[in-house]
């Protein structure tokens, strides 16, 4: 799944996270476990897609993402059993928003950097979950869809590898974790082959309504 959300399906990533925390037992070292391979499927990601980023999109939303991070990095260390919820909520008002600013006007809907970014650092931060709320962001500013895959490839490959600093000081990064990232690694790369034959395959109403169909399913999902 992770391997299938850097390439091709952004929204098919947020659903291994409820199955991780399940397979652990405890959202804070789910997302431990979870950030190594998220590291080495932005690889996968950014090479592939280093061609399409559209950056220039992201640049007023990078601040309010540094503050969402800095809130996210004190919130971790609250029991497990309130974070969940949090990143839930969270997504479920931005998904709400955007179907409330989509079907109400004629107009496109544009989402303010602000919201979106504060949202997606803090909830990246406590538990991985900030995909959801990049690819409403992303929809917001009709990219094609390759521009909508890489601008997040290359989002996330840089959020990504700044939280590791900040999961190494909660005592998230462990020797165990690493392994566990590396035993999963060919089932990594077998998704971003399979990303890159699906993104090419799919219409682009599909794409979207995939997006928002995935994103309200994990974040029925992250509150059970």
């Amino acid at each position: 799944m992770v391997g299938m959300a850097k390439t091709g399906m952004p929204g098919l990533g947020i659903l291994s996270i409820p199955i991780m925390v399940l397979t652990i037992g405890d959202a804070r070292l789910a997302a431990g476990f979870m950030l190594p391979i998220l590291c080495f499927a932005d690889l996968f990601a950014v090479y592939y897609w280093r061609k399409h980023s559209a950056a220039g999109k992201l640049f007023s939303l990078l601040p309010w993402v540094v503050a969402g991070m800095i809130a996210g990095a004190f919130t971790l260390s609250l029991p497990e059993r309130y974070l969940r919820p949090m990143v839930g909520i969270i997504i479920l008002l931005m998904l709400c928003l955007y179907l409330w600013r989509r079907y109400t006007s004629d107009q496109i809907p544009t989402a303010h950097p602000v919201p979106y970014g504060i949202a997606a650092g803090f909830s990246t931060t406590v538990a991985n979950a900030a995909g959801p709320v990049m690819s409403l962001y992303l929809l917001s500013k009709r990219l094609p869809k390759e521009e909508f895959v890489a601008t997040g490839a290359w989002f996330f490959f840089f959020i990504n590898l700044g939280k590791l600093p900040i999961y190494a000081w909660q005592g998230l990064i462990s020797m165990t974790s690493l392994q566990f990232g590396a035993v999963t690694a060919p089932a990594v790369f077998a998704g971003a082959m399979a990303g890159r034959w699906l993104i090419h395959r799919i219409p682009t109403k599909v794409f979207e309504s995939s997006v928002i169909v995935l994103t309200a399913l994990s974040t029925i999902l992250l509150l059970r």
